[in-house]
């Protein structure tokens, strides 16, 4: 009896850090590495990324990480996987390793995997118990690809992300010949992308955006500037293509922008010649109507280049009447507040904002029902399991594969940590394992908790109260002073209760040294149960209480 474990880690429930395991016979395939963006209650949050605590526990089974293309919440979390854990083989299409080794190498971590580049159509690679094979598909980056894993408990397709593009900008288009052809093998499980499952019809094509392009940008006579994901190489080529042919030279503004176009060049995915190049500080020297701009920060993101320039706090870039900004991204989940912010700045600053809701400047990645209906009519699996997508995505997806054919009891709608068995080709929920997120806050990864999230929220919403207490450190550590307290966040009508709380501070505080609470620690956490009710009690609030005590 064949059987293969499959967990997926992130991705499920949720738009980003996707991120599956699939575990049989002593061997481990990972595939997708992501991240996501941290959503407004993650207050001061960089990243989120998958918790890997299931792979730090069985490490010396990772054969491999396989990535199925170059976007953040694909291949972000991987520098971050492999601090703690051995990966001994990253597999990518070509692009893709090129854009994961610039990460690799600025986290110093080049030299730690093996780097292999895979290409659709090239042969099948064997990974310890598992067999794997690239096909490729139509994406909003080049050299996207969908994953044939051969394991012992069946045949499963982990599609990535894809669009049947038609007409795509370099002319690779999703290969339905292949997909039928290893329909025509027997698939026992599809892992298919399910973003857009909800939204019926087809994805129109990326040609559509460079159109858009040719009608706005020549017509334009200030600066025009272009944000969208700085991985939308096909995006970026297509937007130098106009400025080409109307006269303008190009600058690429935003580190991410800048170190993506670099290495889409050097591969060979970008045509941009040399001499069509301005840096950032030259476009001073250059009219207007002779300038394309393209920027990060089509997410809002507060510290990118657009959101700088939407707020007049760019060294080399700002707009003015007659300019015209286009947003040729549509917002993340979570993210519709920071970009509408940006395009409120942008007005006022006297500019043009484009975005989707205005003109036809942005074409989604993923396929649509009737693209998703295709792929299960190709592929004919026997099973279906949704992945990437928030749970009404995949509770969408679920229903085009019933609608397909697939039996109710073969499709599985799985959560994050679901732990699902594939046996002989039938897959079934066996159990679940923990499956949470990790926080990188600058420097440091995994440091931020719950707690602290909770005490930042509460510090945003209610406000602090700070008691200094000022303790002798000699003479059984009596008060030498009566306590000061400190209030933030509270109303003009807090000064008459902090007066009241002032002898109340006092008075717990005899309290506990009277009863011998001298570790400071302790003293603590006494003071902040005591005054926290205290506060609350007379203001119904709940303010953080922040004791420090000081030893003279």
């Amino acid at each position: 009896m064949g059987v293969c474990r499959i967990v997926p880690l992130g991705g499920l429930g949720e738009v980003g850090k996707n991120m599956m395991v699939y575990e049989a016979e002593g061997s481990i395939v990972v595939v997708d590495a992501g991240l996501a963006f941290p959503r407004d209650e993650h207050l001061g949050v960089d990243l989120v990324l998958p918790d890997f605590a299931y792979l730090r526990e069985r490490e010396p089974q990772i054969r491999a990480v396989v990535l199925t293309h170059g976007h953040e919440d694909h291949v972000g979390a991987l520098p971050y996987l492999m601090r703690e854990v051995r990966v001994p083989l990253v597999i990518a299409t070509r692009l893709t390793l090129g854009l994961v080794k610039s990460k690799l190498d600025e986290h110093g971590l080049t030299r730690e995997a093996e780097l292999r580049e895979l290409a659709p159509g090239d042969g099948p690679v064997r990974l310890g118990a598992f067999t794997i094979e690239f096909i490729r598909m139509a994406h909003s980056i080049p050299d996207a690809a969908a994953v044939v894993v051969e394991t012992p408990g069946g045949l499963c397709v982990h599609t990535g992300d894809y669009k049947l593009d038609h007409t795509p900008v370099d002319g690779q288009r999703t290969d339905v010949g292949k997909l039928a052809e290893v329909g025509n093998r027997g698939v026992d499980l599809l892992l298919g992308d399910s973003t857009n499952a909800e939204r019926p019809g087809f994805t129109e094509s990326e040609r559509v955006v460079g159109e858009a392009f040719r009608q706005i940008i020549p017509r334009r006579t200030g600066r025009v500037l272009v944000t969208s994901f700085a991985s939308n190489v096909h995006r970026m080529q297509q937007a130098v293509d106009v400025a080409r042919e109307s006269g303008r030279k190009v600058a690429f503004v935003g580190r991410s922008m800048r170190k993506n176009a670099n290495i889409a060049r050097t591969l060979g995915y970008m045509d941009v010649p040399d001499e069509m190049i301005l840096r950032p500080h030259e476009l001073a020297e250059l009219p207007r109507h002779e300038q394309l701009v393209l920027c990060t920060g089509s997410q809002g993101e507060p510290m990118s280049a657009m959101t700088r320039i939407a707020y007049d706090d760019h060294p080399a870039v700002s707009v003015e009447r007659g300019d015209t900004v286009i947003i040729s991204a549509k917002p993340i989940p979570g993210n519709e507040l920071r970009v509408h912010d940006a395009i409120n700045r942008l007005a006022r600053s006297g500019a043009e904002v484009l975005h989707e809701d205005n003109a036809p400047v942005h074409v989604s990645g993923h396929g649509r029902a009737e693209e998703l209906r295709t792929i299960i009519g190709l592929l004919r699996p026997r099973a279906v399991m949704p992945v990437h997508g928030e749970f009404r995505m995949l509770a969408a997806h679920a229903q085009l594969a019933r609608e397909g054919g697939v039996p109710e009891d073969r499709i599985v709608l799985a959560e994050n940590g679901t732990v699902v068995e594939l046996v002989d080709g039938v897959p079934r929920v066996v159990g679940e394992v923990e499956a949470g997120v990790t926080f990188v806050d600058g420097l440091g990864v995994g440091d931020v908790h719950d707690v602290a999230l909770r005490d930042r929220r509460r510090l945003a919403e209610d406000g602090i109260l700070i008691v200094v207490a000022t303790l002798a450190s000699q003479n059984g550590g009596g008060l030498t002073a009566p306590p000061e307290l400190i209030a933030r966040g509270f109303g003009d009508g807090a000064e008459p209760l902090l007066e009241d709380l002032r002898g109340e501070a006092a008075r717990v505080l005899r309290e506990l040294i009277d009863d011998d609470v001298t570790e400071i620690k302790l003293l603590q956490e006494h003071l902040h149960a005591a005054l926290g009710g205290v506060v609350y009690d007379r203001t119904r609030r709940r303010p953080m209480v922040l004791p420090v005590i000081v030893e003279v």
